[in-house]
Formats: structure tokens, C-alpha cells, sequence
């Protein structure tokens, strides 16, 4: 059996010919291109948390991992940075359950600590941060360090139509399978490198580099919409519009791109006339998938 690369290239060739097979590959490490300058483009920063448990406002990181990349206009990756990554000692003991899914146990953790003030030197020029559940991870970063308040963040799972482009899953696991390549699921700085190699690459109907999608979505403000005292008996109709519940507030809300259409369905469909002031709030990157957003209200 041949070997050498070469060879294998042909092996796999000769299998992706027949139609029949489909080799995936491993994702590399990201080349790293020196020395960085500022001509190489904007910065942005792609980023992912590991944790004791799935609540921000209790459970804490273990783990946070940072790739920085340069980039044009067009979104265009010209330069990819060496990834940051620290470990964290929670203040108590890693649950099971978590343990089984990123494999941080507290004797890898212990004695840990993660920077602050060398994460918010790396991140005070950067913009956007990217996550691919950033509603999530934005969460757990600003608890730990404020520096990450100050930035405009994007989300690659929620701000690109992948269903759109042919997937059929938003899970960043599963469109690193659908892209062809695989990788070590569940430790930051490889979900960070996988999360960048899919930037990177041009989507397969717009044919543009998703991160240039990610970016003309996240530039826009969005409106959230505040349904104030519906009627009851109309729920079924919001919900079918795609609006969601807010528990605390009692109340449905919806983020639409334009606030005054979605504000003349309300009063035709759901207030059915009767005069109403509804609060709108506009939401930037720089709020977007924070806690502020509903302190702002």
C-alpha cells in the first residue's frame, strides 16, 4: 500500500471518482503567518469556552481559547494569528456530566487561572468576536472579564443561513462533517480552528466566504419588539409570526430587521386597532447576545 502523500492523494482521488465514497480529512493546525501587520486588514477574533455547566449567571469557565485573524472587505482570512488558550480553576468541583463532554477534569484545572488583563490586551482592538453560540459564550466571557463588554461580537450559528446554503443542521460538528473534514470536538482551541475553517471557505450557493455573510448580517441593528399586553386568546397567532416568551417580563417579543412593518402587523392583526405605544429597542453588535439587551428595557 502507497504511503507517501502523493500516493494518498491518488488513493483518495481514485475513491471520490467513483461516486460512491467520500473521504473526510482531518482538519490541520492553521498556518500562521508572520510577522502580522496591521496592512493585513481588520482584526477579529474567533472564540470558545469550555464550562462547569450551561448557566451564565452560575457556572463558570474552565477553559477559554481565542484565534486571532486579519481580514479584507470581502471578507477575505489573510492572516490567521496563534491561538491563546488558558485553563481556569472553578471555585468548585467540575460536574460528571460535563467532564464527559470536554474531558476537563479538576486535576487538569487545578492551580489554573486565566489573565484578564492579557485577554482584554488582546482583544481591545478587535472587532468582531466570533462565536458560534454567542449567546452563550458572550455571556460566560463578560462575567469573567468586562474588557469583553466593550466589543462587537457575531454569532456564526444564528447570523448565517446555513439552510439556505444546502445544510441541514446549524451545529458547528455537523457542518465541519458537511465541508468535508473532521476534528477534536469539545476542546476550545480546536473548535476555534474549525469554527475559522469554515469562515474561510466560500459557501456553496452565495459562493461568497461565510465570514463575509456573517458580516453584512451582524453590521445590521436589529429591533426588538415588545408585544405589551396582547390578548391572551391571540398567542397561538404570535407565536406562529415567531415571536418568543419572555418569562421574567411576561411578555412576547420579536427582533425584526425593520421595526415599523412588524409594528403595523401588530396593531392590524393582534391589538385589531385599538391605540397602543409598543417599546422597541435597538440592538448592535456591541449589545447583541448580552444580558443588556433586557436591562436596556
Amino acid at each position: 500500500m502507497c504511503t507517501n502523500r502523493m500516493g494518498t492523494e491518488a488513493l483518495i482521488a481514485e475513491l471520490e471518482r467513483t461516486g460512491n465514497y467520500r473521504v473526510l480529512r482531518r482538519l490541520q493546525p492553521p498556518l500562521v503567518s508572520a510577522p502580522e501587520t496591521a496592512a493585513f486588514g481588520a482584526l477579529g477574533i474567533v472564540i470558545d469556552v469550555e464550562t462547569t455547566g450551561l448557566d451564565p449567571a452560575a457556572d463558570e469557565i474552565l477553559e477559554l481559547a481565542m484565534l486571532p485573524f486579519r481580514y479584507r472587505p470581502d471578507g477575505t482570512i489573510c492572516h490567521i494569528g496563534t491561538t491563546f488558550r488558558s485553563l481556569r480553576q472553578p471555585s468548585r468541583p467540575i460536574p460528571p456530566e460535563m467532564t464527559a463532554i470536554h474531558g476537563l477534569t479538576d486535576k487538569m484545572v487545578a492551580g489554573h487561572r486565566i489573565d484578564a488583563n492579557e485577554v482584554a490586551g488582546l482583544i481591545t482592538s478587535a472587532g468582531p468576536i466570533i462565536a458560534h453560540h454567542a449567546d452563550f459564550d458572550r455571556r460566560f466571557c463578560e462575567r469573567l472579564i468586562p474588557a469583553f463588554r466593550d466589543r462587537p461580537w457575531a454569532c456564526s450559528r444564528s447570523q448565517i443561513d446555513w439552510r439556505a446554503e444546502g445544510f441541514e443542521s446549524t451545529g458547528l460538528g455537523y457542518l465541519s462533517l458537511a465541508s468535508g473534514f473532521f476534528y477534536d470536538r469539545h476542546h476550545a482551541d480546536t473548535d476555534c480552528a474549525a469554527l475559522l475553517e469554515l469562515l474561510r471557505r466560500p459557501l456553496p450557493v452565495s459562493k461568497v466566504p461565510a465570514l463575509a455573510r456573517l458580516l453584512e448580517t451582524g453590521r445590521k441593528p436589529t429591533f426588538r419588539i415588545y408585544a405589551e399586553n396582547s390578548p391572551f386568546e391571540l398567542k397561538d397567532a404570535l407565536k406562529q409570526r415567531g415571536y418568543s416568551w419572555n418569562p421574567d417580563r411576561k411578555v412576547w417579543y420579536f427582533d425584526a430587521a425593520d421595526a415599523e412593518p412588524e409594528i403595523g402587523w401588530l396593531r392590524e392583526n393582534i391589538y385589531r386597532g385599538r391605540p397602543v405605544k409598543l417599546p422597541v429597542q435597538k440592538i448592535t453588535a456591541f449589545t447583541r447576545f448580552s444580558d443588556r439587551v433586557e436591562a436596556q428595557t
